[in-house]
């Protein structure tokens, strides 16, 4: 099974009123708050860590490879 296809459940505490407008928007973009959530996520992981995302033991792409040589 590859890596991104297992899950874990992460619980938040969120303002009623806030909670509300996301699914709203979410909606909007035909997304599950889910989906936004795991895109965030991703987006603040390559972020911070400067590069792409890639879970931890799978094989870089060639282009990556090359990167640091």
């Amino acid at each position: 099974m590859p890596l991104e296809a297992r899950t874990a459940r992460l619980t938040i505490l969120i303002d009623p009123r806030k909670k509300a407008v996301f699914e709203r928007l979410c909606a909007e973009e035909d997304a599950t708050p889910s989906q936004v959530v795991r895109r965030l996520i991703r987006a603040y992981i390559e972020e911070r860590q400067g590069r792409p995302w890639r879970p931890e033991g799978e094989p870089a792409s060639a282009r990556e490879r090359g990167k640091s040589r």
